[in-house]
């Protein structure tokens, strides 16, 4: 499946300003953010990521196929209101079912559930559930890849590639700040990739056909280096490069940037036959978030 274009999200240079602020990090920023996320962060909600891959979400556990997305619930009586929109009401439901777990879950529940979003990001954007849950109560907007609740101090813009799961994770916003992918984006879309290769996706349903990773074959834009003259991504025609992994140190996940939205993300990764060595994966912002387009091993 091609990836959309989702309008709304600003590469990675303008990092989203969240409601409850983000930590400023320098250029070279070391990437624990599955676990605290980036440094100085607090610890408390998150779990800790083994060297063997992240864990794969509470869906693995109820007999869920790779590929299929976890059974949806029935909405509860009291469950939060989310206001309409016009020839939306999948996406009201997808998203009210969210909002259940904003208004009474817990951190840890939410970064289960939002897998597709570092963790980290979850506990910072989802900080202050009331003033998520009072952006949300006004009626949405919706354009052809994302639908978006406002009110004067929160925005909150939802994939409309979600909505399809019945279970819709929103990213939240300042008022007029657009959400963007930021580093820890970056970082998270290669700890997918290893959790994947690794055999223990995050969750079930995060495989390549549904939830591409790698970046898209054409049109021929890789240019890491600014020579001005692009080529496909080199990963597009060598998948298996990085070979047969079988962990990696997720707490060791750093990242820098290349050149522009490029940026270059190492960790360790233990592949059989190999042993262990930093791979580094360079990555470029897109409308629909990170891809990765090559891997230098």
């Amino acid at each position: 499946m091609q990836r959309a274009q989702l309008a709304p999200f600003v590469p990675h240079r303008r990092a989203y300003a969240l409601v409850a602020g983000l930590t400023v990090t320098a250029a070279l920023v070391t990437g624990c953010d599955s676990v605290s996320g980036i440094p100085g962060d607090p610890v408390e909600a998150a779990t800790t990521e083994s060297t063997t891959a992240a864990a794969p979400a509470t869906t693995a556990a109820q007999g869920v196929a790779p590929g299929e997305p976890a059974p949806t619930s029935p909405l509860p009586a009291d469950a939060p209101p989310v206001g309409a929109v016009a020839g939306h009401a999948d996406a009201v439901t997808a998203v009210r079912r969210w909002a259940v777990d904003l208004q009474s879950g817990t951190t840890a529940e939410l970064q289960a559930k939002c897998w597709t979003i570092p963790p980290a990001t979850v506990t910072e954007m989802y900080a202050d559930p009331q003033s998520v849950l009072a952006a949300l109560a006004g009626p949405g907007t919706a354009t052809a890849d994302t639908v978006t609740w406002r009110n004067r101090t929160t925005t909150v813009t939802v994939e409309r590639e979600s909505v399809a799961s019945g279970y819709a994770c929103g990213r939240v916003s300042a008022a007029g700040v657009e959400p963007a992918y930021d580093d820890a984006d970056a970082r998270h879309t290669v700890r997918r990739y290893l959790a994947r290769a690794s055999g223990k996706p995050l969750d079930p349903a995060d495989i390549e056909a549904d939830h591409p990773l790698t970046c898209k074959a054409s049109p021929a834009t890789w240019d890491p280096e600014g020579t001005g003259n692009p080529v496909a991504a080199p990963l597009t025609g060598d998948s298996g490069k990085v070979g047969n992994v079988t962990s990696y140190t997720g707490e060791e996940l750093r990242s820098e940037q290349v050149r522009g939205d490029y940026l270059a993300v190492h960790v360790p990764v233990t592949t059989s036959p190999g042993g262990t060595r930093t791979r580094t994966f360079t990555v470029v912002a897109t409308a629909e978030g990170y891809c990765i387009g090559d891997v230098t091993i």
